[in-house]
């Protein structure tokens, strides 16, 4: 069995259809997808619909990324977050326009049953962003905190990679998980269109919403497939760009 962890897709339904061409799925794969559907490319609702379609077939988690809780907040709660609307949101907007009522009902059960994070049998962590407690996500003061940090992430870019893991230098947070996969911070930030690794931490947001790809990982090997650079699938579009 295939353990594919899936980056952030932010409405790139183009691209989420091409990959996972390439991956060829089989009924066998597990698929944990680390969040943020929506808000960037034109297909927000379409994406969701897929994958709550995609979940009758194949073995499906669903972490929670920020730009889902926003959506949710908008759906559910009528919030038009002006700075939500600046970043991806509109496109959102438009995109849940013509939807039904009872379409729109299905999209925020979706977004409701959403997990903070997903730890598997070999204690590998998934989660959308990253956390800031010692003793683990499930211990943050504010749960939201998992859809939102950046430190862990900055933390590893920044460290020295000679540090081993059994010193009192070693930060914590890291020795609690034989692995940790995030998205949240596009790897294009640092140059790179394929998926990131400092200490144990990947990070498998490609830049899908700007100029990069989206990417799958299987995290048993680390094979990687790619979609092609999601604004070439809608190059009549802007995206978050």
């Amino acid at each position: 069995m295939r353990t594919l962890v899936v980056g952030d897709i932010h409405g790139g339904f183009r691209a989420l259809e091409q990959v996972l061409r390439r991956v060829k799925l089989t009924s066998e794969d597990e698929l944990v997808f680390v969040g943020d559907y929506v808000d960037g490319w034109s297909e927000s609702s379409e994406t969701v619909s897929y994958l709550i379609d995609l979940a009758k077939k194949y073995t499906c988690l669903f972490i929670r990324g920020n730009h889902d809780e926003l959506l949710y907040n908008f759906l559910k709660h009528d919030d038009n977050n002006p700075t939500w609307l600046l970043h991806g949101g509109e496109s959102s907007k438009k995109s849940y326009a013509n939807l039904s009522e009872a379409e729109i009902a299905q999209h925020i059960a979706f977004l409701e049953n959403l997990r903070n994070y997903y730890v598997d049998s070999k204690n590998r962590l998934f989660l959308h962003a990253g956390f800031t407690n010692l003793h683990g996500p499930e211990h943050e003061y504010y749960p939201n905190t998992v859809y939102w940090d950046r430190t862990l992430w900055e933390m590893v870019v920044s460290m020295n990679p000679n540090i081993n893991t059994t010193s009192d230098r070693y930060p914590k947070r890291l020795q609690l998980f034989s692995e940790i996969y995030i998205g949240h911070t596009p790897t294009t930030r640092l140059g790179s269109m394929e998926p990131l690794n400092f200490a144990n931490v990947w990070n498998v947001d490609t830049g899908a919403a700007f100029k990069g790809p989206l990417s799958v990982m299987d995290v048993n090997t680390k094979e990687v497939w790619q979609s092609d650079p999601v604004w070439t699938l809608y190059p009549e579009e802007k995206g978050r760009n």
